[in-house]
């Protein structure tokens, strides 16, 4: 027993990592006891975490990204065709905008391309309408003047409705006159003054008699009243198309629901 514990003794001296210095080496790192010590914490009843069976799908959704800041790396082709028609639609637009500003290339002719669109504005033509009604005195002029007021106060609510609902700016930062403010027609999408001008030209070619130079004549009013709102940086061409297209179907509306002579005649008698 001695002779075997000399030999021990001898062994730890000949070791070297039994010195003082080394003997860091022969502990653990205390690294490798936290996770033993978190290991007997997290294996009591009390703070052991409920299974998952939906570990790796839930960890996948964690790891994305806002729907905000992600890429579509894969577009629809809708997505691709719209974006590329409402880009041509913005540079055409842009480029028929001669008299958008004063530094524009037609600012001089901005007056005179203004006055055009005045033509198709809501307030006058109401006002007119108004005016005639009170002034005409037969039955078949008030009952066509009727509906055609109350085709434009439907023109008014309708393009303002639109209007509100998408809230679309123009090419340009032109702010909207008084005049428009008092129809509403603030944004623009769609044009209000080209749905008016369809509207109207549609409903006086069809109950009006007119030579063909003035329904030629009426037509070309139209267009250029629907051009002239592009011209002055107010709405874009799909705008004024739009517009078009509201005015076509809000006359086809009115023929619908046509008043007769006596509901217009009980409507002026009421007024």
């Amino acid at each position: 027993m001695p002779a075997s514990q000399s030999r021990a003794r001898a062994r730890d001296r000949n070791n070297v990592l039994n010195r003082a210095e080394f003997l860091s080496l022969n502990q653990p790192p205390k690294g490798t006891q936290e996770p033993r010590s978190s290991g007997r914490k997290a294996s009591g009843p009390s703070t052991q975490p409920p299974p998952s069976s939906d570990g790796p799908r839930e960890r996948r959704q964690s790891q994305q990204l806002p729907e905000e800041d992600c890429m579509q790396l894969n577009p629809s082709f809708k997505g691709i065709a719209f974006n590329s028609l409402l880009a041509i639609d913005i540079c055409m637009s842009k480029r028929l905008g001669v008299c958008a500003g004063r530094a524009a290339s037609w600012a001089s002719a901005r007056s005179m391309v203004k006055l055009i669109g005045i033509t198709g504005h809501g307030i006058p033509w109401i006002g007119g309408t108004i005016l005639c009604l009170v002034r005409s005195s037969t039955l078949a002029g008030q009952e066509v003047l009727m509906n055609l007021l109350l085709a434009l106060l439907l023109d008014i609510m309708t393009v303002a409705g639109v209007q509100k609902l998408i809230k679309r700016r123009g090419p340009y930062e032109t702010s909207p006159g008084l005049l428009d403010y008092l129809t509403m027609d603030i944004y623009a999408f769609p044009a209000g003054h080209a749905s008016r001008a369809a509207m109207v030209s549609k409903f006086f070619l069809s109950h009006l008699v007119l030579a063909v130079p003035l329904r030629v004549l009426l037509v070309l009013w139209a267009f250029c009243v629907g051009l002239s709102r592009v011209m002055i940086g107010r709405h874009h061409i799909t705008d004024v198309i739009s517009g078009f297209i509201i005015g076509y179907f809000q006359f086809r509306l009115v023929e619908l629901m046509w008043l007769s002579s006596n509901t217009c005649q009980m409507l002026i008698s009421a007024w």
